[in-house]
């Protein structure tokens, strides 16, 4: 039992899995194409590149003046005519 030599030398490091891709973020592996493909993983490209503000936020009500010769609500004339009541 003492002479038998080791199947597995002690000293020895594992290979890496070839074709692996690690985040280079983090580290950790990545499993998807796309993850692969940029070298980030989800939560890694989620913190580099953050999703743009929704444009809709940033739109609100201006009051603004009648335009000349328009009369009524949506450039409509009054029931009345364009000078409104007679």
């Amino acid at each position: 039992m003492g002479d038998e030599p080791l199947a597995i030398a002690i000293d020895s490091t594992p290979e890496p899995a070839p074709g692996r891709v690690w985040c280079r973020l983090c580290g950790r592996p990545l499993t998807g194409a796309e993850s692969r493909r940029t070298g980030l993983g989800p939560a890694c490209d989620a913190k580099l590149h953050p999703p743009g503000p929704d444009i809709r936020t940033r739109r609100h009500e201006v009051e603004q003046d009648t335009l000349p010769g328009v009369h009524g609500p949506f450039g409509a004339e009054t029931p009345d005519g364009p000078d409104g009541p007679a």
